[in-house]
């Protein structure tokens, strides 16, 4: 049986190399996602190849698209914390504000990014961000109501258009310049 690291390190490798590091903290973000998903609703994705291939890779595959160089992101609804997590760990670089406005999120995302230098936790709508940013990005939001948002000239978002992922047939990243 694969772990973890193994299976993540083995799905992401045709794309982008994790460290050891790298692989340990989003290992142990999953394991925090488990046992909090047991009493709250965080995800229905569940199995370890599937959170490996969606969750994971998906938002690496994202964080590795994004240009070189530091920049300011801020994840629009964040949930259990794809994209944003993922692309903190995997761009250390970056600063990254995960924006939830679902209270009892907030405090697993705060939880979850407590040792994270480059991740803030933000406990409200998105539309009442003042702040300004050079990349949008989000999943299991509806895009349109991402690109209403005027917080960054450019988006990314995770979805069902746009440039196909290797991890599913509906799956697609599409990346957009306002």
């Amino acid at each position: 049986m694969e772990d973890f690291k193994s299976l993540l390190g083995l799905e992401f490798s045709p794309y982008g190399t994790l460290t050891g590091d790298q692989l340990a903290l989003l290992e142990q973000h999953y394991q925090l996602l488990l046992r909090w998903n047991q009493k709250m609703n965080l995800t229905r994705i569940t199995s370890l190849a599937d959170s490996v291939r969606y969750h994971y890779c998906e938002s690496l595959y994202l964080a590795q698209s994004l240009p070189k160089g530091a920049l300011r992101i801020v994840d629009i609804g964040s949930g259990a914390g794809f994209p944003g997590i993922p692309v903190a760990i995997y761009r250390p670089d970056c600063e990254v504000h995960l924006v939830e406005s679902h209270q009892r999120k907030v405090v697993f995302l705060s939880e979850a990014t407590r040792n994270f230098p480059n991740t803030r936790v933000l406990g409200f709508r998105a539309e009442d961000i003042t702040e300004s940013y050079d990349w949008m990005i989000s999943r299991a939001v509806r895009p349109e109501d991402v690109l209403k948002l005027k917080l960054a000239p450019n988006v990314s978002v995770l979805g069902t258009e746009g440039e196909k992922l290797p991890w599913g047939e509906s799956r697609a990243l599409f990346h957009v310049k306002h």
